[in-house]
């Protein structure tokens, strides 16, 4: 059997990836570059006698190594371990696609441009003429709709067929070919970039117009003001005036169809969980395995992964997948762009936006996302302030507060109440972000913001199999993955403290004993300080913990309904400013192990991560302290 081994190339949102899974299929791996944090998607591809092993590489829009994923795009391109580099363009902008396949053909003319979306460019009345455009580069270009499997055998047909070709190099003027080296063109293209700022730009401006030339030549416009329809949605989601209220709107729609929908699926797990439950304890005992052990499995380790998952998983099923279609309309990058100038004036960079929004789902997801900030400093900003958005795993918890003490009636509108309120606790979460990284940057990361060229995207409709594909397997299992894995010590640890005695009450209570004169001085109690404590593997567990504490259960416990849940915390002596002080503190705390070990991971030293520990945890206690003191002064 032939082997041909290709790399794929291309800009971020030319549907470099859908191209990848449409000729993989699920015979794929990922795996993270040597020596860095960006992952490499790897998979098969049979055809007739041929293997095809493709290597999906990081979108990327030039080969100029100024960031993680340009390192590993440029890295692979030089060593030329592959036969064939295909570069993924985008149809309906093949002028800025183009900059990256002329950077290409400085390094090798084993080339096949492949032109994607042609079915949105068609939808705007944009031809491109390929044949022309392959006899001015060169090379083979072909014609893809990869989400509808169009055009892609006849890529595999070019891949399997693929010969040495001339290639197109660009003529650069007369001062910068006299430098260059017939050999390495690319390096020393590279080197005289280095040297001399003024070579640089002549450099890019010469590949910017050869860009526009070739384009020019190739391109049709069958139907005038093609892009006007997006331009009129940009000057309303751009606009100053009006693009930060439709954010601040959408962040409150997304919120109110999570809490709406999420409680049913909850229950039916709870329910389903439960009835397990009895059935394991039955097992065991027909297994003859002792009391003691049994308990520890069943109403430690079991019962908390089970509460884990169904406290995670609605609300994360359903904010994935709301979350992956405002990525894929194209209006992430509009909000991206909206908030550009208030991080800007905070020394930092508005890609941090972007990750601010991924630790709505999982700050850990938020941290790796951080990836796409080039520079070092603003990445350690985005990373040290991502904790300051709740998590899906604290989402629950603060809706829980927010529905038995500050929603006095339940009605049909309490779900769009608590939506409401919860808008603003995160709107606090996101000025508590602004004003930290004004402060670090100020003081410990001290910098001046990197410019930050954003892309807006065209408008695009996504596809329902994509979105659930990205938002349930790619997204919600991996972070309930982890969060499992650290579920199961914590189960177990968490059981032995709830039942193991020390001077005559359980250690569980013990610790919240000492804990309760500072909890006090928080507005707080000692148990409370302590569930929080144990919801360090998992911050879904803070409330069944508090309950186990409370109630001397001896295991988490599951409450029926909010309303007896407020009745057994109101016994407990919470009130108002109670409520108050523990939703600041689960907005304002360390993050959890999940995120920490990420945040290790992603910077490769543990000084970042206590920081991270730290920062968050200091700010809840000063708010904590601050407002039982004025509350107490003023009572």
């Amino acid at each position: 059997m032939n082997k041909v081994r290709v790399c794929l190339i291309g800009n971020p949102n030319v549907g470099k990836s859908t191209v990848f899974n449409a000729l993989t299929g699920l015979k794929q791996h990922t795996g993270n570059w040597t020596g860095k944090t960006v992952e490499t998607a790897k998979g098969i591809c049979h055809f007739q006698n041929t293997k095809i092993e493709i290597v999906d590489l990081p979108g990327t829009y030039s080969l100029k190594s100024s960031s993680e994923e340009e390192f590993v795009a440029t890295e692979y391109i030089l060593k030329k371990e592959y036969d064939v580099a295909v570069i993924v363009c985008d149809s309906v902008c093949l002028e800025k696609s183009l900059n990256l396949v002329l950077q290409t053909l400085e390094i090798t003319n084993r080339v096949i441009v492949c032109l994607n979306l042609i079915d949105e460019a068609k939808k705007k009345g944009i031809l491109i003429k390929s044949k022309e455009l392959s006899t001015l580069l060169h090379v083979p270009v072909v014609l893809t709709d990869a989400r509808n499997k169009v055009g892609l055998e006849n890529l595999i047909q070019e891949i399997i067929a693929y010969q040495n070709h001339e290639g197109f190099l660009v003529t650069y003027p007369p001062e910068i070919e006299s430098y260059l080296s017939k050999e390495n063109r690319y390096e020393s293209i590279r080197t005289l970039e280095k040297k001399d700022d003024k070579c640089k730009d002549i450099i890019a401006h010469t590949i910017v117009q050869e860009s526009i030339h070739i384009s020019k030549q190739v391109t049709l416009f069958t139907k005038e003001n093609y892009d006007q329809k997006d331009r009129r949605v940009d000057r309303i989601l751009t606009n100053k005036l009006t693009g930060i209220p439709i954010m601040i709107f959408l962040l409150f729609f997304v919120l109110w169809i999570t809490i709406s929908v999420s409680n049913y699926p909850s229950e039916l797990l709870f329910s389903f969980f439960s009835m397990l439950e009895n059935k394991l304890f039955i097992l065991f005992e027909h297994m003859a395995i002792p009391v003691f052990f049994s308990n520890l499995m069943v109403l430690g380790i079991y019962k908390t992964v089970t509460w884990v998952i169904s406290v995670m998983l609605p609300p994360m099923a359903i904010f994935f997948p709301l979350f992956t279609i405002l990525e894929d309309y194209g209006v992430l990058p509009r909000i991206a762009f909206n908030m550009d100038r208030p991080f800007s004036k905070c020394n930092a960079c508005g890609k941090q936006c972007l990750t601010m929004l991924m630790g709505f789902g999982c700050n850990a997801v938020g941290v790796t996302g951080t990836r796409i900030i080039d520079s070092k400093r603003e990445k350690i900003l985005a990373i040290l302030t991502n904790v300051f958005v709740p998590c899906n795993g604290r989402f629950p918890t603060i809706i829980a507060m927010i529905s038995m003490f500050f929603i006095t009636t339940h009605t049909a509108f309490s779900s769009l109440f608590s939506a409401l309120i919860l808008t603003g606790i995160i709107l606090l979460g996101v000025c508590m972000t602004l004003l930290i990284s004004k402060l670090l940057s100020k003081t410990l990361l001290k910098g001046i913001p990197s410019s930050f060229i954003l892309e807006l995207p065209p408008y695009r409709r996504p596809k329902f199999l994509s979105v659930l594909t990205r938002s349930i397997f790619d997204r919600t299992l991996f972070v309930l993955g982890r969060a499992v894995t650290v579920a199961i010590p914590a189960g177990c640890i968490l059981y032995l403290v709830a039942n193991l005695h020390v001077h005559n009450m359980t250690i569980l209570a013990f610790l919240a004993e000492k804990l309760n004169h500072f909890g006090v001085l928080m507005g707080l109690d000692g148990m409370i300080l302590l569930a929080f404590l144990f919801g360090f593997p998992a911050n879904e567990i803070v409330i069944p913990v508090l309950l186990m504490g409370y109630l001397s259960t001896g295991s988490l416990t599951d409450y029926t309904d909010l309303v007896s849940l407020k009745n057994i915390l109101v016994q407990q002596g919470w009130t108002l400013l109670t409520a108050i002080n523990f939703v600041l503190f689960t907005l304002f705390h360390y993050p959890c192990s999940t995120t920490l070990l990420t945040v290790k991971k992603e910077t490769n030293s543990w000084k970042w991560s206590l920081l991270s520990f730290f920062i968050p945890t200091i700010i809840g206690i000063l708010l904590c302290l601050g407002i039982n003191f004025f509350w107490q002064l003023f009572q």
